[in-house]
This record gives structure tokens, sequence and C-alpha cells, in this order.
């Protein structure tokens, strides 16, 4: 695929692009679309870099999220990634398995469908052991960075202490889990669901990789001039754009439903300006 920036970057192209913005002075913010036509559109705005989102990709096809598998992510990795001239860095979950060999082969997959980055985290998705034991976690971070490293282009890999996502809101131990993952070999860190400014601070200042916030949810809210002066490097939004397309879609079905009405359409985006960014791409 070309399109009218012209022709689409190689993989190892796109490789180096996305290496670059975490080596460079500031944050970047990098949204999480659902599908091509999400992507495209972010791309149109000007965004630098995409990461897929498993619990928005998986409210697209009317599944819950973490019910999704391997291959079905995969292919939606690879249409995000093929869908502009962006890099792109995916939402791989655990790994889809325990075992360490199982995330170093989801990260072979992973850059075969033509992404250069991924993230892998330590939550187990069994509610009566949310989290992985650290030597596990740990042996798992560093076979996806061997995987990563190894290949014949950069691939960023991203490793996720998911304490505050399933009720261990544990600063000491997310920390000792970040600064294990690094030395294990992740290029960047991330605990999603950190809550306050003080708590991302304390993040930032215990690790030397760069590392990525989560915005987008209730609680902290932070600018990026204000993320980048505590030392963030990169933000992502998660399911929150997905979210928040399905909020205003459910305000406007339960609007016809109970009312009658339609005066949700004046908030609509125009279909004028949805064909002028579809029309900046060209297969």
């Amino acid at each position: 695929m070309t399109t009218a920036r012209g022709a689409m970057a190689t993989q190892a192209e796109k490789g180096r692009m996305f290496r670059s913005l975490h080596e460079r002075a500031g944050a970047f913010i990098i949204p999480n679309p659902w599908d091509a036509g999400t992507a495209r559109a972010l791309a149109q705005l000007g965004f630098e870099a995409l990461a897929t989102t498993s619990m928005g990709y998986a409210f697209s096809n009317g599944q819950r999220d973490n019910t999704v598998g391997r291959e079905a992510t995969l292919v939606y990795a690879s249409a995000i990634a093929s869908a502009t001239h962006l890099p792109v860095s995916a939402d791989l979950e655990n790994g889809f398995g325990d075992e360490p060999e199982t995330a170093g082969e989801t990260i072979r997959l992973a850059a075969t469908a033509g992404v250069v980055g991924g993230s892998i985290e330590d939550a187990t998705g069994r509610a009566d052991n949310p989290i992985y034991d650290l030597q596990l976690a740990v042996e798992r971070v560093r076979a996806a960075a061997e995987a990563a490293h190894a290949l014949p282009f950069p691939f960023t890999l991203t490793a996720r202490a998911e304490n505050y996502l399933h009720g261990r809101p544990d600063v000491a131990d997310t920390i000792r889990r970040l600064q294990a993952y690094q030395e294990a070999g992740a290029d960047v860190l991330y605990a999603p669901g950190l809550a306050t400014r003080e708590n991302i601070a304390a993040v930032v200042s215990s690790v030397d990789r760069p590392v990525n916030v989560l915005m987008g949810l209730s609680g902290v809210q932070l600018s990026l001039a204000e993320l980048a002066a505590i030392g963030v490097k990169r933000i992502s939004v998660g399911s929150s754009l997905c979210r928040a397309a399905l909020g205003a879609f459910l305000r406007a079905a339960r609007e016809m439903k109970d009312q009658g009405t339609f005066t949700f359409a004046a908030e609509a985006v125009s279909s004028k300006e949805m064909t002028g960014i579809f029309s900046e791409w060209v297969g």
C-alpha cells in the first residue's frame, strides 16, 4: 500500500522511527485506534505512532476484554499496521499463555504481523491469582525481550506491571516489578492505572527506561506538558477513544428509543469531513 503522503515505510524504517520517538526530548501521545478507519483518522490528524487496544477491539467485535485469542489479535494488529504509514505497537495482553516461551513466540508472531513494538503484561487472567509471581513474570519478560531483540529490525518491547488494574494499588511492588523488567531487557516500562502525580513521579524516577503512562481513566487528569515535566516519555489512552465513541453511540440510541428524537445528529461528524480524511489514503 502507498498513501497520499508517499511510499509506505519499511518495517525497519518504522522500527527506527518508533525508537527515535522514545529517544528525543519531551513526551509523545500514542493513541489507540480499534480499526483501520480510526487508525487512518488519527494518522491524518498528525499523530506520530499508534498502539492497538485489546479492550477497544474486543468491544468493537461484541466481546468482553481478554476473550480475543492470539490469532484474532494478530489479525487486528496487522490491519492497523498496514492501514497507515505510522509505526504501530501492539497490545499483546499477557502473551496468550503462562510460559515464557509463549511470550517469546507471541513477540515473533507480532513482528510477522507488521508491528514494530508490543507489550507483555504480568496479569494472569485469573481472578483468584491475578498477577504472576515476580520470578515467573521476569522470566516471561526476559523471553519476550530476547525474541524482540533477535529480530532484524528495532522492535520496542514494553513490559507492563498490572497491579493497579487488579485492585493492588501498591506502588512499592509496582516499582520493584518494573525495575526487574528493566533488568530483564524491556525497552519501555508501563504501569497502567497509576492514580496520582506522586506515584507517576515515583515510577519515573525509579527506572532508567522510558515510561508509558495511561490517561483516559477516571482519577488523575494531567496534560501532555505536565506529564512531560514529570519525565514521562509516552502517553497512551487504552480503550478510552473507543469507549468515548461508544458513549456517543449509546446516548444517541437511547435518545431515539426513549424520546423518539434525533438531536444527537447535531454533534455527529459530517460525511464531508470523514470523506476528506479518507481521501488522504489510496490503495
